[in-house]
């Protein structure tokens, strides 16, 4: 069957081949978001031989992107279900196109910065209007599953070979075309979204004024909670700035709920996070992020530190998560379609913690432990990636779908710098001396056993405790 617009704009397509112009501009979106940090990593070390860039203005390259995605996409979030979710989309890949052309031109560190600031502006624009279009396109709950489920596989094939594919490129061309292969994802992604996509229906935005003062507090807020991350692993727990900044995110926060209470018109309306299905999807989607951020971390540690495993061997050591990740779309639509959405979401979320545990109390016995804990986390993280975020969008309006799924992206960025923290916070009071010495003593060996089974188990018992709170919430 060939794809006919007529059916998307008088109706909603009836399957997910009808819609495959929008899926494939949509999923192109999704690529970017997953690609563009994975891929870039691996030319560190290049663009800072070459732009005489320090270790920490390194950070910033990939930092300054994270920090502007997470802290903007609530009030672009905002923004798409008042304008048009379409407009905005398009708006956002024109940017992307814009800014990852203008690496050409580029010939200091601060100057790759600012492209990449520009670049984090694009994905705030883009990214959660990705689930949000998706979801829209169809009316039924098992379309919008496999339609988010081709989406997020497509985006974790691009993280998945993102680094192994820059190491490639790397070895025949200059650093800047591994941000310049952004030109044509967005140019499909264009395509996708102009001939696949009908304009957006009147009736589903809103015509309520954008909150400025909610907008600045949120942004503010978020970007405080990425930022403090970085501080604690770069600075210690024994430095004031990570605790300052991490204070201010939690007064901003506070004023931010206040603002949203007391608004006519709030950017973030607290009775609508408060749904059932809302509430329970956060808390599912920030549990995941927590857990998955701070086992990633903990992995990459033990792997290479303690076991002393080359890179390319903790690379093969990692594969277990990569191919669940990739390969597990397919167990997705007959797993929900056995359980049922609302017990999928928090059966997948509570795989992830369990898969914590395994990690936190037995990976001192051997790589099999730590395989299984891989295995475990990554096909609950496949599965309530996708389930946990329809779920939120099922519970809010029309005209909030947008920000809904901003709100998921945020949740799951910002618990996923707290995970990083809380480990890194662990391992710095537990273990004396520096981490990255080339041989521990005994006594350090010890003391980083400790401090992973400590930080595992932490975050746990954090995770297991969103877990709780969103089945709760999701029986109300």
């Amino acid at each position: 069957m060939s794809f006919d617009q007529t059916t998307v704009i008088a109706g909603r397509p009836r399957s997910l081949r009808e819609a495959w112009v929008a899926l494939a501009g949509l999923s192109a979106v999704f690529l970017f978001e997953m690609l563009d940090n994975s891929i870039l990593n691996v030319a560190l070390p290049t663009i800072g031989r070459e732009l005489h860039a320090s270790t920490t203005a390194l950070q910033w390259v990939i930092g300054a992107y994270a920090v502007v995605f997470g802290g903007l996409m609530l009030a672009f979030g905002a923004i798409a279900d008042r304008f048009g979710r379409r407009r905005i989309m398009l708006a956002g890949l024109a940017l992307l196109a814009f800014a990852s052309l203008a690496t050409v031109f580029v010939t200091t560190v601060e100057q790759l910065i600012a492209v990449r600031v520009a670049m984090g502006v694009a994905a705030a624009m883009t990214t959660p209007g990705s689930l949000a279009l998706s979801f829209r396109l169809f009316e039924d709950d098992g379309l919008r599953v496999r339609a988010t489920t081709l989406i997020s596989t497509v985006g974790l094939v691009g993280l998945a070979v993102g680094p192994t594919a820059g190491g490639f490129v790397l070895a025949i061309a200059p650093w800047q075309v591994l941000l310049l292969v952004n030109v044509p994802v967005a140019v499909l992604a264009i395509i996708g979204v102009r001939r696949g996509i009908s304009p957006d229906v009147p009736d589903e935005l809103h015509r309520d004024p954008i909150d400025v003062a909610g907008a600045v507090l949120g942004t503010a807020t978020i970007v405080l909670a990425l930022v403090a991350p970085t501080l604690f692993v770069n600075e210690g727990a024994g430095s004031w700035s990570p605790w300052a900044v991490s204070v201010l995110a939690v007064i901003g926060a506070v004023l931010f709920y206040l603002r949203e209470r007391s608004a006519t018109y709030p950017l973030l309306d607290p009775r609508i996070v408060a749904h059932p299905l809302v509430s329970s999807g956060l808390a599912f989607k920030a549990a995941a992020g927590l857990a998955t951020a701070g086992l990633g971390y903990l992995v990459t540690l033990q792997l290479q530190l303690d076991w002393g495993w080359s890179p390319a061997l903790a690379a093969i050591g990692m594969l277990p998560q990569v191919v669940v990740l990739v390969a597990g779309g397919a167990l997705i639509r007959p797993f929900v379609e056995r359980v049922g959405l609302e017990r999928a979401a928090w059966m997948s979320a509570a795989a992830v913690v369990f898969g914590l545990a395994v990690f936190g109390a037995l990976s001192r016995y051997g790589y099999v432990w730590v395989a299984i804990a891989l295995v475990l986390v990554a096909a609950g993280m496949r599965v309530v990636g996708v389930v946990a975020g329809v779920n939120v969008l099922r519970g809010l309006p029309k005209n909030r779908t947008t920000i809904g799924a901003a709100l998921t992206d945020t949740a799951t960025e910002v618990t996923s710098g707290a995970g990083i923290a809380i480990t890194g916070t662990i391992l710095a009071t537990l273990f004396t001396g520096p981490i990255t010495t080339p041989t521990w003593t005994p006594h350090q060996t010890t003391q980083f056993h400790q401090a992973t089974t400590a930080a595992g188990l932490t975050l746990t018992a954090l995770a297991a405790a969103l877990v709780a709170w969103g089945i709760a919430r999701s029986r109300a």
